[in-house]
C-alpha cells in the first residue's frame, strides 16, 4: 500500500537509490526527533510528498541511476524554490562540493556518514528553516493586523473582485448590502470595510436581526424611553446611538419585521431615530452595513420593503459560496491548521486525500464548516501529531448532517432556488388576494379572513410574512 502524500510539514526529505542507506539515515534522523520521508527516486519523493508541503531540508544522493543529484536538485527547486538541499556523495572532492554549491546546494556530506557532522548540519538547516517559518507567520499576522481584508483568506479571482469593490466602498458612507450563504464570512467582510474606512476608531456594533424577538427589536435598535412598556425601567440609547459615528452591522436583515423596516428607512433617509415611547427624534451618524443569506433576487418585496431594498442595495457585495471557488479550499485548510496548531499546541498536518475529499464536497456551511471541522477534531483528538485525512472529512460531515439528509446535499442548490422561486410566485398570488380582501373590507381583518375562508390567526400570520399592514394594504 502506497503512503499518502504529506501536505503540511516535513523536516527532512531523503532521496537515495540505496535503500539500505536511506533506511539507516531515516532511522538515525527520526531518532533525533525529526519528521523524515524517504524515496529511492525523485518520482518516489513526489508521490510521498504533497506539492504544498513545507520541507525544511532535502538530502539528495549525487550519483543515482536515472538522474544525478544536481539535476534532481534543480527539479526539486522548480517545485519548492527555497528548499535547502544537502548533496550526499561518496566522491568527496573539492570540485564536487564547489559544483554543488554553485548550482544552489546548501551544503554537502560525504559517505560513509560522520553522524556528528550530519547531526550538526541538518540541525542548523532545520532550525533556520523553522525560524524562517516563524518569521513568515509573524509577517502574515502583521499583514492581517494592518490590512483589514487580510482575514479573508483566499486566492480566487472571484474573492479578489469582492474585496476590491469592498476596498473602494470602505472610504465612502453609502449603505452596503452583503449577500452570501451561511458561513461565507459576511460579518468578517463588514468588519473589514469598517476597519479600512475613516470610522475605524469608532464602534463596530453587530446585531443579528433574526435572533432578536420581534417585540424587542425596535427598542434594541432605536432605543427606549423609561416607562414605554412593562420592564422599561430606564432610558436606553439603542444600537444606532451607541454606535456614535461608527458602523452598525445588521445581520440577517431579511428577518427584520416590517414595522422595524419602516423605522430603519427613516434612519437611512433622515439620519434620525425615535426611541420607543419617545416624542421626539434624535440625530444619529452611524454607517449601515446589512447582510442576508437570502438570494438577492428574492429580497425585494418578499423579505424587504421595496423602498428599503433600494436604499440598502445602493452597493451590493455578493460573496460566492465555497463550492464556486474551490481553489480557496487549500489555503483556507492551511490557515485553519496553523490556527489550531497554535490554539491547541500540537502539530497538525493533512494528506492529499483530505484535500481531494474536500474538493468533492459541497460544504453547505462554507468557510465556517471547514473551520469547525479543524477546530472540533483538533480539540477532541488524542495528543500527538494530528493527521487530517479524507476519511476524517466524511466522518465530520456525517456528524454535522441532520437526520434524514444525505451527506453532500447542498444547503441551497439551484433546484432549491427554483422551488423557492415557485413558492414566491404562489406567495405573490396569496399576498395579492389578502390585499384585495383588506381593501374590500376597509382593513377589517375579521371580515377579510371570513371573505378569504381562513382563520383570523392565519390571516395575521400571512400579513406579517408578506409585510402587509391593515392600515395600508
Amino acid at each position: 500500500m502506497s503512503t499518502p502524500a504529506r501536505a503540511r510539514h516535513i523536516d527532512v526529505l531523503v532521496i537515495d537509490d540505496d535503500r539500505e542507506l536511506a533506511d539507516s539515515l531515516h532511522a538515525f534522523l527520526a531518532g533525533e526527533g525529526y519528521d523524515v520521508v524517504t524515496g529511492q527516486t525523485l518520482e518516489d519523493a513526489y508521490r510521498a510528498v504533497h506539492h504544498d508541503a513545507d520541507i525544511s531540508v532535502a538530502m539528495v544522493d549525487l550519483m543515482m541511476p536515472q538522474i544525478d543529484g544536481l539535476a534532481a536538485m534543480d527539479e526539486l527547486h522548480r517545485r519548492w524554490p527555497r528548499l535547502p538541499v544537502v548533496i550526499m556523495t561518496g566522491f568527496g572532492t573539492i570540485e564536487t562540493a564547489v559544483a554543488a554549491m554553485k548550482r544552489g546546494a546548501e551544503d554537502y556530506v560525504t559517505k560513509p556518514f560522520d553522524r556528528e557532522a550530519v547531526r550538526k548540519k541538518i540541525g542548523r538547516i532545520v532550525e533556520l528553516s523553522r525560524l524562517r517559518t516563524r518569521v513568515e507567520c509573524l509577517e502574515s499576522d502583521l499583514e492581517r493586523a494592518t490590512n483589514p481584508f487580510g482575514s479573508l483568506v483566499h486566492v480566487s479571482e472571484s474573492m479578489d473582485e469582492v474585496i476590491g469593490k469592498a476596498h473602494r466602498l470602505a472610504v465612502s458612507d453609502v449603505p452596503v448590502l452583503i449577500v452570501g450563504e451561511t458561513g461565507t464570512g459576511k460579518e468578517l467582510l463588514a468588519r473589514a470595510i469598517h476597519d479600512a474606512g475613516p470610522r475605524v476608531s469608532e464602534p463596530f456594533l453587530a446585531v443579528n436581526c433574526g435572533a432578536l424577538p420581534h417585540e424587542l427589536i425596535e427598542s434594541e435598535l432605536f432605543g427606549v424611553c423609561k416607562g414605554a412598556f412593562t420592564g422599561a425601567t430606564e432610558d436606553k440609547p439603542g444600537i444606532f446611538r451607541a454606535a456614535k459615528k461608527g458602523t452598525v452591522f445588521l445581520d440577517e436583515i431579511a428577518e427584520m419585521p416590517q414595522q422595524a423596516q419602516v423605522k430603519l428607512l427613516r434612519v437611512l433617509q433622515e439620519k434620525e431615530v425615535r426611541p420607543v415611547g419617545g416624542t421626539k427624534s434624535l440625530g444619529v451618524d452611524a454607517r449601515i452595513i446589512a447582510a442576508t443569506n437570502r438570494p438577492l433576487r428574492f429580497l425585494r418585496g418578499q423579505y424587504l420593503r421595496e423602498d428599503l431594498y433600494y436604499r440598502l442595495a445602493t452597493a451590493v457585495l455578493e460573496i460566492p459560496p465555497l463550492r464556486h471557488r474551490k481553489e480557496d479550499i487549500g489555503v483556507l485548510a492551511r490557515h485553519f491548521a496553523e490556527q489550531c496548531s497554535v490554539r491547541y499546541n500540537r502539530e497538525i498536518t493533512f494528506d492529499s486525500t483530505f484535500l481531494e475529499e474536500l474538493q468533492h464536497c459541497d460544504l453547505p456551511g462554507n468557510v465556517r464548516e471547514l473551520e469547525g471541522m479543524f477546530d472540533c477534531n483538533s480539540s477532541m483528538a488524542d495528543p500527538g501529531l494530528l493527521l487530517f485525512t479524507g476519511e476524517m472529512v466524511k466522518r465530520s460531515r456525517e456528524r454535522m448532517q441532520p437526520s434524514g439528509i444525505e451527506p453532500g446535499a447542498r444547503a441551497r442548490n439551484d433546484e432549491d432556488d427554483r422551488r423557492h422561486e415557485a413558492d414566491l410566485s404562489m406567495g405573490s398570488v396569496q399576498a395579492d388576494a389578502i390585499r384585495r380582501a383588506l381593501k374590500a373590507t376597509a382593513g377589517r381583518r375579521a371580515r377579510a379572513a371570513k371573505l378569504l375562508g381562513i382563520s383570523r390567526d392565519t390571516l395575521w400570520r400571512k400579513m406579517r410574512d408578506f409585510g402587509i399592514s391593515a392600515e395600508k394594504p
